[in-house]
């Protein structure tokens, strides 16, 4: 996939943020499925988005680590 395309969709789920799901979590995995995507391409993760996933790490721990 793209590194334009992906952000995109990023983008896309950021949005959704101003709207939000009734299912906050799985925005937060959708967000976050997006950036292991780019982890795994080697692509540059902006900052900002570096810390909204944390934020929301401390939302939603995995499994197993409350």
């Amino acid at each position: 996939m793209a590194f334009e395309e992906l952000k995109a969709q990023i983008g896309m789920l950021l949005g959704q943020l101003t709207n939000p799901p009734e299912d906050l979590h799985e925005l937060y995995e959708q967000i976050h499925q997006e950036l292991n995507t780019l982890r795994a391409t080697n692509q540059a993760l902006p900052a900002d988005l570096l810390e909204l996933e944390q934020r929301l790490l401390k939302e939603f721990p995995p499994a197993g680590k409350t």
